[in-house]
């Protein structure tokens, strides 16, 4: 009886001790999923955007505000990435999560496709959302679109053709 107990117990701890690996090569080999995307698409940081980062936003961008719960933010970012794919000076695609941070931030980085950077609140979320827009009614996805010239379109949801064709004509 004693050495059942302890063949069992090895290979409990030796299981476990798989397992443990298992987790640890997942969590450095990040994979692609069936969307196609490859690693070197896929940001590996999250950049802090505060107050202060939205008066130094590059142009022309694109940015999405989204939570790790949003279910229609991946749409529409489509949207965007869909608008842009077939140009030669593709505009920065950027996806800013309002409710998670780091490593949390970075597992729905595989949700937006063709996304140049991700960033992450960090700081107060009235005072950012203030900063980008005072009328935002703290709904998601809320996409801003900043063209070439710094002019800004602002909409709840995914843009329409006629936002995109603005936001996209040449300087």
């Amino acid at each position: 009886m004693n050495s059942v107990f302890k063949f069992t117990a090895l290979a409990i701890c030796s299981a476990a001790l798989g397992l443990s690996a298992s987790a640890v090569w997942a969590q450095t080999h990040q994979h692609a999923h069936s969307q196609g995307q490859s690693k070197a698409s896929t940001p590996r940081t999250v950049l802090p955007f505060d107050e202060k980062t939205w008066a130094h936003a590059l142009r022309p961008a694109a940015y999405l505000f989204t939570t790790s719960y949003c279910s229609t933010c991946p749409a529409a970012f489509a949207v965007l990435h869909k608008a842009v794919q077939q140009r030669k000076d593709k505009p920065e695609l950027n996806a800013v999560m309002m409710d998670v941070a780091g490593p949390q931030a970075l597992r729905h980085a595989s949700h937006f496709k063709g996304m140049t950077q991700m960033y992450a609140f960090d700081g107060f979320e009235p005072a950012i959302r203030q900063a980008i827009d005072p009328a935002w009614p703290n709904v998601t996805p809320y996409v801003v679109l900043v063209d070439a010239k710094g002019h800004t379109q602002r909409v709840i949801g995914p843009p329409t053709p006629v936002m995109l064709k603005r936001w996209l004509a040449p300087a």
